[in-house]
């Protein structure tokens, strides 16, 4: 690994460092039309780690209900500020960081709950459940007032014959 990369790192929740490879951050106003700006960046930064298409289609579908999440909820009536950090880390691993300024979740335990909704009843209350579904780890931090950070994380299997 170059030394420049040694610098580039982060402690996981186990303990250990895990270097970052590559890294982009995107900011946009939280505009339904910007959901799917944050799919197709989230799919091309995904792209080189040669997922299958059946992975591209679950993380975009993750940050879709990411995105929709922070769009919907966070900025009630009002346009807001989303910021998406893409990371890959070492071991093939594509992390997807949404983070709002809105008005927080108050029980993120609850929030998570398949079927719970604040929302009119055209909102089916799925959405940290698919999340949770496409990814292999979801993370979903939130303080009242002063917004909401959800941080989801997947290992991209290496093809055979895929370059390095």
């Amino acid at each position: 690994m170059p030394l420049a990369w040694a610098a580039w790192s982060h402690w996981n929740k186990e303990g250990y460092i895990l270097n970052i490879i590559d890294q982009a951050t995107v900011a946009f106003s939280s505009r339904s039309a910007n959901e799917g700006f944050a799919r197709a960046a989230a799919a091309c930064f995904a792209a080189q780690l040669d997922p299958t298409l059946d992975e591209v289609a679950d993380i975009k579908t993750a940050v879709s209900e990411a995105v929709t999440n922070a769009i919907v909820h966070a900025y009630p009536n009002q346009l807001g500020r989303i910021t998406m950090r893409l990371r890959l880390l070492e071991g093939n691993i594509l992390e997807v960081q949404i983070k709002d300024t809105g008005v927080g979740i108050p029980d993120v335990a609850q929030a998570r709950v398949p079927l719970f909704t604040t929302g009119n009843e055209e909102r089916s209350g799925m959405g940290f459940t698919i999340m949770e579904s496409f990814m292999d780890k979801l993370t979903v931090r939130s303080r009242v007032g002063q917004g909401t950070t959800v941080t989801m994380r997947r290992r991209i299997a290496r093809r055979a014959g895929a370059a390095r």
